[in-house]
């Protein structure tokens, strides 16, 4: 089953612009392999285009990111908050139809509680200048893991809704 049969592609993008106008995050829709299945972005910050821009960036940071919090989230069933290897924030919310894993729904791009942005890592993995880095890291804004939780929630809420309608349950 794939995520078009449950709502159509323009539905999911709402879904996404309504998680960023919500949160400021960065809102996407994986399908289980872990490819977005929309192309709506809406950055949280200047320094994840940057990063996702370098070929090491997007498989190195970005996509090892989600993969392995999808996993966890597969596994769980549960939302899962953790950090990427830049510092910030990676939200997943799984997708399950039955006991069927159809994908995720992701939000990131802040920084988690006082975390920080891990310029030397960004640098070896991407080899953009780190007074780039810091010049980009300006002004990303921060969220409680407290915060973010409750979003995981609401996230899970609406997940929980479209199942629901498409299933009949």
């Amino acid at each position: 089953m794939k995520l078009t049969d449950i709502l159509p592609l323009d539905k999911w993008v709402e879904l996404e612009k309504e998680i960023n106008a919500l949160s400021g995050l960065n809102a996407s829709v994986f399908d289980p392999d872990g490819y977005r299945i929309t192309d709506f972005k809406s950055w949280a910050n200047k320094l994840c285009p940057a990063i996702k821009n370098t070929d090491k960036g997007q498989s190195f940071i970005c996509a090892v990111a989600h993969m392995n919090v999808a996993a966890i989230a597969m596994k769980t069933k549960k939302p899962v908050i953790e950090e990427c290897d830049a510092g910030l924030l990676k939200m997943v919310v799984p997708i399950f139809i039955n006991d069927d894993f159809v994908g995720t729904v992701g939000a990131c791009g802040y920084l988690l509680d006082d975390g920080e942005v891990d310029d030397f890592l960004i640098n070896k993995t991407t080899e953009i200048d780190e007074g780039t880095i810091e010049d980009l890291s300006k002004g990303i804004p921060s969220i409680t893991t407290e915060k973010a939780s409750k979003l995981a929630e609401n996230i899970r809420g609406k997940i929980e809704k479209i199942v629901a309608e498409f299933t009949g349950n």
